[in-house]
């Protein structure tokens, strides 16, 4: 595989995500980011871990996202690294979501980030339950076992 080839399927996802909420339904978002934040995201500079999706006026904007500037990028156009970021969705979309999250007590997290098929950069967000505690062990229980039984039959052929 050539460096283009790697460098083309770049997928940032947020695991956390799936351990800590119930993902019900998901979304394609634009997002709206600085030059120098696009060759940071192309180089891997991307932490969607401690993010969240807030509605704020009407509009989406991700929180707490962490994109690591570039060194080569001039210290004057180097913008905060956890700054706000909005999200571009259509607005009925972004009315049924705050009905959604304002009743029901659903919150909406980032799940990955990506590079669609015309190399536009994208987010998938989701809607989201959370877990209790005990959901959480039940989670992990259940991925042991499923692990376990994988690695018995390999061994038994």
């Amino acid at each position: 595989m050539s460096k283009k080839e790697i460098k083309k399927n770049l997928v940032f996802k947020n695991k956390k995500a799936f351990h800590d909420y119930i993902i019900l339904d998901t979304f394609e978002v634009g997002i709206v980011l600085e030059g120098s934040e696009v060759k940071a995201v192309r180089d891997g500079r991307v932490n969607l871990k401690d993010s969240f999706v807030r509605i704020i006026k009407n509009e989406l904007f991700v929180l707490n996202m962490h994109i690591t500037h570039l060194s080569t990028a001039h210290a004057t156009y180097r913008p905060n690294e956890r700054r706000d970021r909005k999200l571009l969705m259509h607005r009925k979309e972004i009315d049924k979501l705050f009905v959604k999250v304002s009743k029901d007590g659903i919150t909406l997290v980032p799940i990955k980030m990506y590079f669609n098929s015309r190399n536009i950069l994208k987010m998938q967000i989701a809607t989201g339950q959370g877990k209790k505690l005990h959901d959480k062990r039940e989670d992990l229980k259940q991925k042991t076992l499923k692990r376990e039984t994988e690695q018995a039959l390999k061994n038994y052929n």
